[in-house]
């Protein structure tokens, strides 16, 4: 597996999916190994997905310094990355947490980025994130599932306080579109593939200046597409378009019945957005964007 060395000296993986024009991903969690993103849903049928694996997770190596995990700190990496590939400019695409470093590597690089894709992403780098109130109104919409009323009671006991394992591991369904087996086996893989040290650093004190980095979003040149979940809570679709309407080129779709994990739930969708805004270069066909929103219209107005 293709290897580099961040500024600090610390050696860091990617991994190399598919073919075409390269698309740098930045994995969520916090500091989860890239592994969970897998293919994207198929998206290595059609660009050539370069999936860090960020410091001390995956095969990178684990810093000297564990402060280095904070998430502003972590911006070089990506920038090493980027020269390390020999791109003037790169199409990056974030998950969830994810989408914190993304957002401050384009307001400190804000040149180097083509096109920016934002895939159910955290936006404290902007001053916006979700709350308990927010996880509550995405938990109602599932109220008809079978696993609702045990799942919803752990959700209880980890807005009381409780950090339990067993909670987690009962919330997981609200992070799915279904329950289904493949959902089982992707949160399985959660708490293996995590550094936890390192995601208690990653947006500590100090992490994030959201006024000095909305300023630059505001300018930003690159086309920006927010990818949502119907029933994702982090971010709720609404919040979302609130995130959206930060950039000057954004456009925001809501995947119908998917949650945070979008390309898992509807692979087919999802890699027909990403693609269809990467390959217009950040420049939406009228007529798909539309489309989009019609699907969301008519599943909102079913019975």
């Amino acid at each position: 597996m293709p290897m580099f060395t961040a500024p600090d000296g610390t050696q860091l993986t990617y991994h190399v999916r598919g073919e075409g024009e390269p698309l740098l991903c930045v994995p969520g969690g916090p500091m989860r190994a890239s592994a969970y993103l897998g293919d994207l849903g198929g998206l290595a049928a059609r660009r050539r997905l370069i999936l860090l694996d960020l410091r001390g997770t995956g095969a990178s190596g684990v810093p000297v310094d564990p402060a280095t995990y904070r998430c502003d700190r972590q911006v070089a990496d990506v920038e090493a990355l980027r020269d390390q590939l020999g791109l003037e400019r790169v199409d990056l695409l974030a998950h969830s947490a994810g989408g914190d470093l993304a957002l401050l590597y384009a307001s400190r690089h804000p040149r180097r980025v083509r096109t920016l894709t934002l895939v159910t992403a955290r936006a404290r780098a902007l001053g916006v994130d979700f709350t308990e109130e927010h996880r509550r109104e995405a938990a109602a919409l599932r109220a008809a599932e079978p696993w609702f009323t045990d799942a919803y009671a752990a959700y209880e006991r980890i807005w009381a306080g409780s950090d339990a394992d067993a909670d987690w591991d009962a919330v997981a369904p609200f992070f799915y579109g279904r329950w289904d087996a493949a959902a089982r086996a992707h949160s399985a893989t959660d708490v293996e593939q995590t550094n936890a040290e390192a995601a208690e650093v990653y947006a500590s004190s100090g992490a994030f200046s959201p006024t000095a980095a909305r300023a630059v979003m505001e300018t930003l040149d690159a086309p920006v597409l927010l990818l949502a979940g119907e029933l994702d809570s982090g971010p709720l679709p609404r919040v979302a378009a609130g995130i959206a309407d930060l950039f000057p080129k954004a456009e925001l779709t809501v995947q119908p019945g998917s949650g945070h994990y979008p390309w898992l739930d509807d692979p087919l969708g999802f890699t027909r957005t990403v693609s269809a805004f990467l390959e217009a270069g950040g420049s939406w066909p009228d007529a798909f964007t539309g489309q989009v929103r019609i699907l969301m219209s008519e599943r909102r107005s079913a019975p």
